[in-house]
This record gives structure tokens, sequence and C-alpha cells, in this order.
């Protein structure tokens, strides 16, 4: 399946990831695997005008994952990812821990520094490099 297509007809979680960044998209295969209820869509940045559809510049996507939810909340980084698990689970256990500041202390760092090494990780071919894919110049 497409990365960027929705697993159901239903509104859905907006999942917005560096589709030029292998272990990013290979991340995003993962959730896509995990989504049993079809909940997550996902886009790369790169698509044109994606970012400013949503608010967003292309600078802050650079730098870490994005998520649209159906009701215009948006969320970045480590507070993204929790919303993502707790979506995988239906229990809303890591946005939960994540208000509790020393954890959300935490959890940014640990996010920060796996985004600033994201390179050094395993991967797999970036969405943005495989036949047909819908990425623009950003």
């Amino acid at each position: 399946m497409d990365l960027t297509q929705r697993s159901s007809g239903k509104q859905s979680t907006l999942i917005i990831f560096d589709g030029s960044c292998d272990f990013c998209t290979a991340i995003v295969t993962i959730i896509q695997r995990c989504d049993w209820r079809g909940i997550f869509s996902f886009t790369p940045f790169q698509q044109p005008d994606l970012p400013e559809s949503y608010g967003l510049t292309v600078p802050q996507c650079e730098q870490t994952v994005w998520i649209a939810m159906p009701d215009g909340h948006k969320f970045a980084g480590a507070h993204a990812v929790s919303s993502i698990l707790d979506g995988l689970i239906i229990l809303p256990i890591f946005t939960t821990l994540y208000r509790l500041p020393p954890l959300a202390k935490l959890a940014d760092a640990l996010y920060a520094w796996i985004a600033r090494n994201r390179s050094h990780f395993p991967g797999v071919t970036p969405y943005c490099q495989r036949p047909g894919a819908r990425c623009g110049d950003a």
C-alpha cells in the first residue's frame, strides 16, 4: 500500500513525516502495519504546498514529525509520537505520561537526540526516492 493512502474511509490523523529520510520512512511503515483501526494517514512534508496548508513551514517539518488531528490540533516531536502510540493501543497512556513535566522533558530530549541522529539509524528506501512518489522540491 502506498504510504500516503488512508487505511480506511474514516477521518484520520495525518502524520507529516520527512519523506527523504530512510529511518522516518521505516517508522511510518511500522506505524502503518500496526494501525489495525486505520486511524492514521501519512504524507511526506515534501508534497507541494503541504506544510503551508497545515500552517507549518518547511524548516519546522525538516526538524520534527508533525501530526494533524481531525479536530485541527497539531502536535510535533515527542508529543506527536505519544499521540501516535496512544492511537495504536487505544488508551491515552503515553500522552498522560507526556503531560508530566519531568517525563515530557525527558521525552523531548530523547526525541531531539533521535531526530539529530536519524541518518545513523537503519531504515528503508526513503518515500521520496520511490517510483511514483508525490514529492516536490522541498
